[in-house]
């Protein structure tokens, strides 16, 4: 039996275990980075970039049939799954091939294989140890089901969604949260009649009320099927399709149900809690600083309670390795990650929604403005609607900012920095927002929480 001894162990190379594995290096660590699969994980091959190569391809789509509203003459002639999907495996395959290219240079040591937690500083991997002196799982998450729903067949999880190779005539969609509007928006793009079926009152339920009833306008509008406060009952499948049934009795048939109701922990078996490590559920309970109850052992990613993201578990890395050097670095609070639905229309939204922050500072104490993005010349060019909300404490700073709107996403850097530094609207609009992009829009809704709305 082999041994190998480092400075630090990781178990799993997704976006947490590489972002430690990287920083630890460049701290002067020596790293042994375990990983059973891929470098990059599940965000790089079968989750946040694949997706979004179908979402661009989706979008092409759009707007070749609607060229000649750009006054451009092109025909559509349909969608070519063969070469979305080519153009899919090239960008991801390029990213992975990058990664791996730094992750060499970096003088990270990758152990190929599925490693167990033996005790606070090893690791088994076959039959060889890996020693630690500190331990980060980073071992990611899966694709959940809900009891009695079994995976197979027609009824598929975003990873199998992913590789299809026919666009399916119709898809019924078990989850209206990010990954299952992403999906249900794609197939729209592509010519599937989607239904999406979601338990809780609105579409992508975790963000700001506002925001999900247009984002619920907005799929109505473009075609796309929706039922909402109806629980799963059952499925039934054939060689034909699938017929879902809910609990009040409808029945949905389609070619495909996708399940898309979260993602789980991926910890079973890997040794964590016979080592000491606090678990419920799956999930690896750490304190703020993300130590696990066992000296030594931290966790990032996925497995850890909250928000699952990729940036998120990218931050994790980087501060776990931050953490080991005694470096201290300042703690992130899930409520400040930023959060994008990557669909047609785009979601993204950081900090407190409304509801929220009445709640925590009282309803006579908040402040929150709408600016509607058909008064910003950016969106009416690119052709889309929507809006950006701020909400700010009176007389206090901005603590949440939430958007809806083709590339949205791209705006969420800046509103990041405002609600983490605390920023009241009265420091920001003295700053320019170049013209013309949707960035004024953010510049506009500070100017009305300021008092001073110039397009309002």
């Amino acid at each position: 039996m082999s041994e190998q001894n480092f400075d630090i162990v990781i178990l799993g190379a997704g976006s947490g275990g590489y972002a430690a594995a990287l920083r630890a290096s460049q701290l002067g660590f020596t790293v042994g980075l375990i990983e059973k699969g891929k470098l990059g994980g599940t965000c790089l091959h079968v989750g946040c970039i694949p997706t979004k190569a179908l979402l661009h391809s989706a979008e092409v789509a759009d707007v070749t049939r609607e060229s000649a509203k750009y006054g451009v003459n092109a025909d559509f002639h349909g969608v070519d799954i063969a070469a979305v999907n080519a153009y899919r495996e090239e960008v991801v395959s390029s990213k992975f091939k990058g990664l791996t290219g730094l992750i060499a240079k970096r003088g990270i040591t990758v152990i190929v294989g599925e490693g167990r937690l033996t005790s606070p500083t090893t690791v088994q991997v076959g039959d060889q140890v890996i020693t630690g002196k500190n331990i980060v799982l980073a071992s990611g998450s899966y694709s959940r089901s809900l009891p009695g729903l079994e995976i197979g067949g027609r009824v598929i999880t975003s990873e199998h969604a992913i590789e299809l190779d026919f666009i399916p005539k119709t898809v019924a969609v078990l989850g209206g949260g990010v990954i299952g509007s992403e999906f249900a928006s794609v197939w729209k793009s592509f010519g599937t009649d989607v239904t999406i079926i979601e338990a809780l009152p609105h579409l992508v339920p975790n963000e700001d009320e506002s925001i999900s009833k247009q984002f619920e306008r907005a799929f109505r509008k473009r075609g796309i099927n929706f039922i909402l406060g109806t629980r799963f009952q059952s499925v039934t499948q054939n060689d034909q399709g699938v017929v879902v049934t809910l609990e009040d009795g409808r029945t949905i048939e389609a070619e495909l149900l996708l399940v898309a109701v979260g993602r789980g922990p991926s910890t079973a078996g890997l040794g964590y809690e016979e080592v000491g490590v606090t678990m419920d559920r799956g999930f690896v309970i750490t304190n703020e600083r993300l130590a696990t109850g066992v000296p030594g052992v931290y966790a990032v990613g996925d497995i850890v309670p909250g928000l699952q993201l990729a940036h998120r578990g990218f931050q994790h890395g980087i501060f776990v390795a931050e953490e080991i050097a005694g470096l201290n670095p300042p703690v992130i609070d899930d409520l400040n990650v930023p959060k994008v639905t990557y669909s047609h229309p785009e979601v993204a939204s950081v900090g407190l929604s409304e509801a929220g922050a009445r709640e925590k500072y009282g309803a006579d104490q908040v402040t929150s403005y709408d600016y509607n993005l058909a008064g910003n010349g950016k969106s009416h060019i690119l052709g889309t609607a929507g809006s950006i909300k701020v909400v700010r404490v009176n007389d206090g700073p901005v603590v949440g900012v939430h958007m809806i709107g083709d590339r949205v996403g791209e705006l969420i850097g800046e509103a990041q920095l405002i609600v983490n530094w605390e920023a009241y609207p009265e420091d920001i609009t003295p700053l320019l927002h170049a013209h013309p992009t949707q960035d004024e829009a953010l510049g506009e809704a500070f100017l009305a929480l300021a008092g001073k709305p110039l397009h309002a």
